[in-house]
């Protein structure tokens, strides 16, 4: 068993302890959490925990107590897959878009999780739970890097550094709009009361987010971006540009798709699925201490649109050499 305790911030005031928790302990889903409050793995001592829906209050300390590792249960399947780097401890692969990262209700098989069971012969599970290794997530939608840990203590140093804002993500979008270079955005996001499946920085019961836009690029309106984000909250990108009218081109929903579109970008109407790739992940090793940086190039699809909607004179800045642009060999340096 491994034990963890949190404290409530102010800004929590009020949330459900499910869905706190589901965010300070990223690797595991509400619903695997409401397990564990359900077969006493989780304590308040200020009141008793039966149910996910104990509401927190400031202060109170959270308690809980991880089931060890068990075997992994997804079975393995055979699915093209590009791994970036593989040792003893971690993995890390170029996830392509439209792969679910674990298997669950709706998704039972080709997840990334089935992949890695045939690729990595050495993957524990962590937690007896149907997410082996997986430490951070990114939507069906969304292609590039991850990391994956191949057994509990990596697990757990690489889920600490998550949680303690240690790891450095940056992403490229496409979006609608002009957006300057160095724009901050700090809106905390929750749910959606409206809309379930969304995510919302309107939210009456939300947690912190910065986004931040490190490079950018004015295409005639649409703006190319890297973005970096050290909180990793659910659709964050995506809720954090649609919230300053700028929503991701192909983000049906977060208004990124357009019925009308200008004949210079008519090409965005191929994409199936939101541009956004995670193209950079920094880390530190979990057992050697040394700083990794892994980097996947756009992909075709991505690569291919943009191509077709970048003016000719601006192709040399977007597909040339632009300031601080990481070589994009998919390889740690």
């Amino acid at each position: 068993m491994t034990s963890h305790a949190f404290t409530v911030p102010a800004e929590a005031e009020g949330e459900r302890l499910d869905r706190h928790l589901a965010g300070e302990i990223p690797q595991y889903s509400r619903s695997q959490i409401q397990r564990l409050i359900e077969e006493g793995h989780v304590r308040v001592p200020r009141v008793k925990v039966t149910k996910a829906n104990v509401q927190l209050r400031e202060g109170d300390v959270i308690e809980v107590t991880l089931p060890e590792a068990a075997p992994a249960a997804p079975a393995a399947e055979d699915i093209p897959l590009e791994i970036l780097h593989d040792d003893e401890d971690v993995v890390v692969v170029n996830k392509p878009a439209g792969m679910v990262v674990h298997p669950a209700a709706g998704n039972p098989r080709g997840t990334l999780v089935n992949a890695l069971l045939h690729h990595v012969k050495d993957l524990s599970g962590i937690g007896g739970e149907l997410r082996p290794g997986i430490v951070h997530r990114l939507d069906k939608g969304t292609s590039g890097v991850m990391v994956v840990a191949k057994h509990d203590r990596a697990h757990q140093e690489l889920s600490r550094q998550f949680h303690d804002r240690e790891v450095e993500k940056e992403y490229v979008a496409l979006v609608w709009g002009l957006v300057q270079q160095r724009k901050r955005i700090d809106a905390s996001i929750g749910r959606d009361p409206k809309h379930r499946q969304k995510m919302s920085t309107r939210a009456t019961r939300a947690r912190e987010a910065v986004t931040r836009v490190t490079w950018a690029r004015d295409l005639k309106g649409l703006t190319l971006l890297r973005v970096a984000i050290a909180t990793g909250r659910t659709h964050q990108i995506r809720v954090h540009l649609s919230a300053i009218g700028h929503p991701i081109v192909g983000d049906a929903l977060y208004g990124g798709v357009h019925r009308r579109v200008p004949g210079q970008f008519r090409a965005v109407q191929r994409l199936a699925r939101p541009f956004l790739h995670a193209e950079r992940l920094s880390f530190t090793h979990p057992r050697t201490g040394e700083r990794l940086t892994f980097v996947a190039p756009l992909p075709a699809d991505l690569e291919d649109v943009l191509r077709d909607i970048t003016p000719a004179e601006l192709r040399a800045s977007v597909f040339g050499e632009t300031p601080d642009e990481p070589e994009a060999d998919g390889h740690a340096r």
